[in-house]
């Protein structure tokens, strides 16, 4: 925000659906898709006389994000009854948590564009259960209940109001996203509901120390879409207060197609929800001994990780950044420097390049990906003793993601070698330079730059299996003679 006389102030309220194989408080089968309301259960569906009962994966899975972000594990948890009407709310109330969150306090560490790192301050989280869905026909009359998602698990993630622009939301967020998924316990799939964001935004003069009116924009599913909404909003905000007007707290929806938010209804407060102990669950007692064993499972997380790239493996923050940007991506660029002796960054780059555009252009994840790490560590390895050109790997490589052969079976299949005899080495460069006297004179002349162009005449004449290097110092050679 370039407003100097206006600060944003922002907090994230972050929904993650947790891994587990059930519902937080019914057997039901948690996956996406399939035929409407075919996923819900009695308890579900709020058949008269059922009985929640609490999911032990997913107070593991809450246990295990509160020791990540260093909070504090509530030793008694309780659950209360959060009352609201809407049609895909089949009891007529959501259970969640109001006092005792599982997870208290606790930040996470965000890098931002700049280079600056940052702490983002955590309220709380605590768990909760999932709605339905409502689906809307084309017109305008009808509305349908799919109660599939109703009872999934979720853990909402309340960030204090300390985050000051929409780009500091944005790296916030994406930190809780990695921190979900280094920890297994969310899959990180935002297009299918895994992970959803309210994003409430006030602002206030930087001159002041009162905060103003926050607005809260719900339902925000991707990181754009929380970026721009942000951004708009602040920017409505400052027109609204700088033309005397006075903002309202309200609810609000993003437009992606009008890049606006709009109102959707005035906001509730704690006090509209008649927040109350849920009668048919107990309270839950976490011991120390549960806490240590979630804590002994806990994996290295992404900024940890990331960190060690750095120290251990001499990697630029870009690189480390982007190898750790997932677990399978880390996991693999670690299997491969097991296997060799190879240059960390030599590996990284072939990662980051090669592998990750054949990813790409098939829309896979890496821990798809057809050629594994003893596979493209072998590719290398012909790249680095110079049996193969760097463009001839890249020629292998694609054969090798439809192709179960090895890189050395694909080489010898495809005649790729490279030569390597210094007198046919000598004899293609004895021919460049006698086919072209006049570039010869221009480097006698001193016009170095004209070696490069010897050296693609002769990769030519050799059709690509000549050693660039090699040649280079062939030419260097043999023009030096001609100078004496």
């Amino acid at each position: 925000m370039n407003e100097p006389n206006w600060q944003a102030v922002i907090g994230l309220e972050i929904h993650m659906q947790l891994c587990t194989r059930s519902k937080l408080f019914s057997g039901a089968e948690v996956s996406y898709g399939g035929g409407p309301n075919t996923r819900a259960c009695e308890i579900d569906v709020a058949l008269p006389g059922v009985l929640p009962v609490l999911n032990e994966d997913a107070l593991r899975m809450a246990i295990a994000f509160g020791l990540a972000v260093n909070a504090k594990i509530a030793p008694i948890t309780v659950f209360a009854r959060k009352n609201y009407f809407y049609p895909d709310l089949p009891k007529g109330y959501q259970i969640s948590q109001y006092e005792s969150p599982v997870v208290c306090g606790g930040s996470v560490p965000v890098r931002l564009a700049d280079g600056s790192c940052r702490e983002i301050l955590l309220e709380r989280a605590h768990l909760e259960e999932d709605a339905g869905k409502l689906i809307h026909d084309s017109s305008g009359k009808t509305s349908y209940v799919d109660l599939n998602r109703a009872g999934t698990t979720l853990i909402e993630i309340v960030s204090k109001p300390v985050i000051s622009s929409a780009a500091e939301a944005i790296a916030y967020m994406k930190q809780i996203h990695a921190i979900g998924c280094y920890l297994e316990i969310c899959d990180g799939n935002m297009q299918e509901g895994s992970m959803r964001c309210d994003a409430n935004v006030s602002i206030k003069r930087s001159s002041d120390s009162v905060l103003g009116v926050r607005t809260e924009i719900k339902n925000l599913n991707s990181f754009r879409f929380v970026e721009k909404a942000i951004r708009y909003e602040i920017k409505r905000q400052i027109e609204v207060l700088e033309e005397g007007g006075r903002v309202n707290q309200e609810t609000r929806l993003y437009d992606s197609e009008r890049d606006e938010t709009r109102v959707l209804r005035s906001k509730e407060e704690a006090e509209d929800y008649r927040y109350f102990p849920e009668p048919d669950l107990l309270p839950v007692q976490i011991s120390s001994e549960l806490i240590a064993q979630v804590r002994a499972q806990l994996p290295e997380l992404q900024h940890l990780r990331r960190e060690r790239f750095i120290n251990d493996y001499a990697l630029g923050e870009q690189d480390a950044e982007q190898l750790t940007q997932s677990k399978a991506i880390a996991d693999y660029f670690e299997s491969c420097l097991k296997m060799t002796e190879l240059e960390p960054k030599l590996i990284a780059n072939w990662m980051m390049t090669q592998l990750n555009a054949l990813l790409n252009r098939d829309g896979l994840d890496i821990s798809q990906a057809p050629v594994q790490p003893e596979r493209l560590v072998a590719l290398i390895e012909r790249v680095a003793d110079h049996t193969i050109s760097a463009k001839s790997a890249k020629e292998v490589l694609a054969t090798m993601w439809n192709d179960t052969r090895t890189a050395e079976q694909i080489i010898e299949a495809k005649g790729l070698k490279q030569i390597s005899d210094t007198s046919q080495l000598d004899a293609i460069v004895e021919q460049i330079l006698n086919n072209n006297p006049k570039q010869v004179a221009q480097f006698l002349s001193g016009k170095d730059k004209v070696l490069g162009y010897f050296v693609g005449q002769a990769m030519k004449a050799s059709q690509g299996q000549a050693d660039p290097a090699q040649l280079s110092q062939c030419f260097k050679t043999r023009l030096e003679k001609l100078k004496n």
